[in-house]
């Protein structure tokens, strides 16, 4: 489907300020940042459990950072490398993400560490958890949810949201931009975002569908090369004031 809406563009800015996450809603949950170098995670948990978090972020940065020093060729390439079953898990989980949706590992980076660390939090007794990752997200609740679009400059942006049935979860939710943020896309979406059970591989898919966004043609494109992905559930794509949606979505309006 394709939807269209007509809206001055706001101050993009908020994104690398990440005042989105002003919006959340914790409900029951406790919510609390981590930070390590470059990763900059919000987490809501069912207790407290930051420092868990820290030592988690900690050990998966160090397996990545290790194998970049063996293997460089992994932080640059731009796609996809051959599985190495010499890996530690979370460069295998890349290496496979980046095969399926035919982009570099490193594309998989974000929603790899957020579903690495949720998990590690969930064995620590958190019961419920959602680690946010720069947009990318590990989802694990027990109860329907809401999770809100931030659309950089798009008259959309936080005004559509999704709703998450909770036989959905555990989910990934990620999302990749051609015009906000620091990671690279070679397409002109404002927003992709993309729903699977593995974080890793909707984090990479959304980098494909993202790329596939280009000037002069319509958003069914990119929606085909996410939907042709093996364990897609489904995808939102925002550009300016068109909105394009396939699979299990269920699209609600968010307030002002």
């Amino acid at each position: 489907m394709t939807v269209k809406r007509k809206k001055k563009r706001p101050d993009p800015c908020s994104y690398r300020q990440r005042t989105y996450r002003n919006l959340v809603e914790p409900g029951e949950l406790i919510s609390f940042e981590v930070r390590l170098r470059e990763t900059d995670l919000q987490i809501l948990a069912g207790k407290d459990l930051r420092a868990e978090a820290l030592e988690a972020v900690f050990k998966y940065r160090s397996q990545l950072e290790s194998y970049i020093v063996r293997y460089p060729e992994f932080a640059a390439a731009l796609t996809p490398l051959p599985a190495d079953l010499t890996a530690p898990p979370i460069v295998k989980t890349m290496l496979a993400a980046g095969l399926a949706a035919e982009v570099g590992p490193m594309a998989a980076v974000a929603g790899a560490v957020a579903e690495y660390v949720g998990l590690a939090l969930l064995a620590e007794g958190a019961g419920e958890v959602v680690v946010e990752n720069g947009g990318d997200i590990y989802f694990c609740r027990s109860q329907e949810s809401v999770v809100g679009i931030f659309a950089g400059a798009s008259p959309l942006s936080n005004r559509v949201g999704l709703k998450i049935a909770a036989g959905l979860m555990p989910l990934g939710i990620c999302t990749s931009s051609g015009t906000v943020g620091h990671s690279l896309s070679l397409g002109e979406a404002d927003s992709v975002t993309v729903l699977a059970r593995d974080t890793a591989l909707a984090d990479a898919v959304a980098t494909l569908a993202g790329n596939a966004v280009q000037p002069g043609q319509s958003l069914e494109p990119a929606l085909a090369r996410a939907r042709a992905v093996t364990g897609i559930l489904g995808v939102v794509i925002i550009r300016g004031e068109e909105l394009g949606a396939w699979g299990e979505v269920e699209l609600v309006a968010l307030g002002k």
